[in-house]
């Protein structure tokens, strides 16, 4: 197979009109946290980094009437571009792990850009909803189960405050996917049989340790590579691929069995993750997809995703062949720009998007994809999210001068998943 598209880092869905009946739209007329009496949107960028960066931008490219005003980052040197772009004052520029809570109580900020390392994303979505914000987030939107469940949790506050949130999952806003999932779920290839998923790649940047860097400092800044801040590259990048398969499926998987491990990338620079994995998804009705993910120089590459129903297949993306053949030849706007389009219009026309659930859930599929590989152990969902007791989130009060030595990465046999005995047999009670 071939790479079908360039590597992206978020997805999404299209317009409202294009999306309608793939989007659920949250409630009708509520009030939203709105525009102090005008029709801007204000917006605070929370991690300033490559991603808050981008997403800066798309956001203020997607729309008229959308300004950049309040900026915060763990360091002050990811602030200056940003900065600069924007012209934000000294007094809107915020620095420090605890950054995010003074945009958040800034008043006239009614849309926050969540772009931190995942790691850091439930507790500042819960407080950005707590605080009356709408939400674009970066996925995924957790590293383990604890955060999964604040960050379900602050979806529904989000329905109940009438607050507009998007996901960083740009596939959604794009007309190809869209337009290829109404068929696919109006039924032009049958029932679905078989799926795969792919995202293979080679390497990615790596910040190697500075001397009298902190622990929190250097992992931080080197973050792709520590399970507790990205989640493994199964969960930071594969969620995409594993997202639309839940999409084409309209359900999530019930079991998982997952293999991977750490052959490739060994050195101390690459923290405790994993550099490939090959995961077996169980949807209902005993429905197998194979997920693929690597990122080992010199290999093929291939970030991909294909459904085969009973009247024929899907690249999910435009094309669909077999009995009723079909090939998008629609427009091709930018997606990171729509899905930023779509969340203000919602946000304006007092239809809220409420993305957070969904993405929750996608995230979870990755995570518990990560600790079967990681474990060797296959298990149910139910069980995952009801008895397993794995929790990384960052304590509030964590502090850039903490001491956090790496912990080892995962060898399947050895490692334990929590709530799992070592024979492999879920816990009782």
């Amino acid at each position: 197979m071939v790479q079908k598209q360039k590597l992206t880092r978020r997805e999404l869905l299209k317009s409202s009109a294009l999306a309608a009946g793939t989007l659920a739209l949250t409630g009708t007329a509520i009030p939203l946290a709105e525009a102090r009496g005008s029709d801007t949107i204000r917006v605070g960028v929370i991690g300033c980094g490559g991603r808050g960066s981008g997403a800066a931008h798309d956001c203020v490219n997607s729309s008229k009437g959308v300004e950049i005003v309040a900026l915060a980052d763990t360091f002050g040197d990811r602030l200056q571009g940003l900065k600069n772009d924007f012209k934000v004052p000294n007094n809107r520029c915020f620095v420090g792990l605890d950054a995010y809570k003074k945009v958040l109580a800034l008043d006239d900020v009614n849309l926050v850009i969540l772009a931190t390392p995942p790691g850091f994303r439930p507790r500042q979505y819960a407080a950005a909803i707590d605080s009356g914000k709408n939400v674009f987030m970066e996925k995924p939107v957790a590293v383990c189960p604890a955060g999964i469940k604040m960050v379900i949790e602050a979806s529904r506050k989000a329905t109940e405050k009438g607050l507009a949130v998007v996901a960083g999952t740009q596939r959604r806003h794009e007309p190809k996917y869209v337009e290829t999932m109404k068929r696919i779920h109006d039924g032009a290839i049958g029932d679905i049989v078989s799926a795969q998923c792919y995202w293979n790649m080679g390497e990615l940047w790596v910040n190697k340790r500075q001397p009298n860097q902190s622990d929190i400092e250097w992992q931080i800044r080197n973050w792709l590579y520590f399970t507790w801040l990205s989640g493994d590259h199964i969960c930071e990048q594969h969620v995409h691929n594993i997202d639309v398969i839940n999409w084409a499926f309209n359900d999530l998987p019930e079991q998982v069995h997952g293999l991977g491990g750490r052959q490739y990338r060994t050195g101390p620079e690459y923290g405790n993750i994993f550099d490939h994995f090959g995961v077996e998804f169980f949807y209902p009705g005993d429905v197998r997809t194979i997920s693929m993910c690597r990122q080992i120089k010199g290999a093929t590459d291939n970030v991909s995703e294909r459904v085969v129903g009973t009247k024929g297949s899907s690249d999910c993306c435009g094309t669909i062949g077999g009995e009723n053949p079909w090939r998008y030849e629609g427009p091709n706007p930018n997606p990171y720009v729509e899905e930023h389009a779509d969340l203000i219009k919602s946000i304006r026309s007092g239809n809220p998007l409420n993305e957070g659930r969904r993405i929750a859930e996608s995230t979870m599929c990755a995570i518990m994809g990560r600790e079967s590989a990681y474990a060797r152990r296959q298990f149910n969902r139910s069980w995952f999210m009801s008895r397993c007791t794995l929790d990384l989130l960052p304590p509030d009060d964590l502090k850039l001068s903490d001491s956090k030595p790496v912990p080892p990465f995962a060898i399947p046999g050895q490692y334990e998943l929590p709530g799992m005995d070592q024979g492999g047999r879920r816990r009782r009670g």
